[in-house]
């Protein structure tokens, strides 16, 4: 039996506070900066450009990040769990995520500390899109980046992270 595989959301205080949400695929963390956070409202299309890779070990990573180096800012687990590729082709056969990806739509389910339910990731040109599925999970009314701002790891928020320069 193989392990789901996992997912973090990583809350980063670079150039701008920004969501890192990274994703699992083939041995590597597939990541997207997300600026607003995820929203947990059907009808709300958070823009999620697509950055670089990661390695798996980065998943974990807490602390602040040096002024010298890129991504310099305080970062904190601000969620993380496993998920399950929902991504299928026009006969509902599975979709392996990384071709997913190439072909620019990505569907995911979450079984995070915070995020949990259904979540489309959709290229629009340049860009993606990342947007909950409205499923039991979906709350137009709760928004988690203003009520759960703590690390599911160290507990600490992005400001105490900051300060332990």
């Amino acid at each position: 039996m193989t392990s789901r595989p996992i997912f973090v959301v990583q809350l980063h205080d670079a150039r701008r506070l920004h969501y890192d949400v990274r994703l699992e695929v083939d041995g590597v963390l597939k990541s997207w900066a997300v600026p607003r956070g995820p929203s947990l409202d059907p009808t709300v299309k958070r823009l999620a450009v697509f950055t670089t890779d990661h390695d798996l070990e980065y998943a974990s990573y807490e602390g602040v990040i040096a002024d010298s180096q890129y991504g310099s800012g305080a970062v904190i687990v601000w969620d993380a769990g496993v998920w399950t590729n929902l991504t299928r082709d026009d006969r509902r056969r599975p979709v392996d995520p990384a071709v997913a990806i190439e072909r620019g739509h990505l569907k995911v389910q979450l079984h995070g500390v915070k995020l949990n339910g259904a979540w489309a990731f959709t290229r629009t040109g340049e860009d993606w899109l990342l947007v909950k599925v409205r499923d039991a999970a979906a709350d137009p009314e709760l928004d988690l980046t203003v009520t759960e701002p703590k690390s599911v790891l160290s507990g600490l928020t992005i400001e105490d992270m900051a300060t332990r320069r």
